[in-house]
């Protein structure tokens, strides 16, 4: 289930209450020199940006890059993180909007589509993380 900024309210009341919110990030392979996930684990650690909301703790199942363009190993990368306990799969700002780089990926729409495919219904896919 790909999740929108807008929608992210009603995924987040699920993590309320002292529910946990299991993610495993995935980033762009291209801005690995550029950004070593700062921004991502603050925003995390922090409850900010796509993370805004959640009540419960917020534990870092994985953090892998997309494999490089187009992105295909992506899905796998987050298959595995869904198999090691994740229930949110996080497209980093990187991939979704071009954070530090300067521009989005290219591959964005495919990676997204892949994704929803191979994980199903009971994985949120965030499509952004701050």
């Amino acid at each position: 289930m790909l999740i929108t900024p807008i929608d992210l309210s009603k995924i987040l009341t699920g993590h309320s209450g002292g529910a946990n919110m299991k993610v495993g990030l995935i980033r762009c392979m291209q801005t690995e020199d550029m950004c070593p996930g700062t921004a991502d684990f603050k925003y995390i650690r922090e409850k900010k940006g796509a993370f805004k909301g959640a009540e419960g703790e917020i534990e870092i199942i994985g953090f892998n890059s997309c494999g490089g363009c187009p992105g295909k190993k992506a899905v796998t990368r987050a298959a595995e993180m869904v198999k090691r306990g994740a229930d949110t799969i996080v497209l980093c700002s990187c991939i979704t909007r071009g954070n530090p780089a300067g521009f989005p990926c290219p591959h964005e729409q495919l990676i997204k589509e892949a994704l929803a495919k191979k994980l199903g219904e009971d994985i949120t896919v965030l499509d952004y993380s701050h």
